[in-house]
């Protein structure tokens, strides 16, 4: 019974978050210097997100292929390869060092 009402306040609070974007939209005007930080914390954590994940899939670590790839897919991006050759490089990165060791 718990979970079925931790999944229903999680979803009313899911719900509310994402009409307050539509409905605030014209009320509230967030500063340059907010938008700014919005943006560099967003930017944060989706590089924390690639870490984490490169090194660890959430019960051991991983082999060296993973970060190595993770590090070229980067590098790609870095670049601004397109989104479809980032992930491509990633992934040939990751199988030939795999076949290697």
């Amino acid at each position: 019974m718990t979970l079925i009402i931790s999944a229903v306040v999680l979803g009313a609070f899911t719900y509310g978050f994402r009409v307050a974007g539509p409905l605030l939209h014209g009320r509230m005007a967030p500063s340059p210097q907010t938008q700014e930080w919005m943006t560099s914390a967003a930017t944060v954590l989706l590089v924390a997100l690639c870490v984490t994940s490169a090194f660890a899939d959430g019960k051991e670590w991983s082999d060296p292929a993973r970060p190595i790839a993770v590090a070229v897919a980067g590098l790609a991006a870095w670049f601004r390869a397109p989104f479809l050759v980032v992930v491509l490089i990633a992934a040939v990165t990751a199988a030939v060092i795999r076949l290697v060791t």
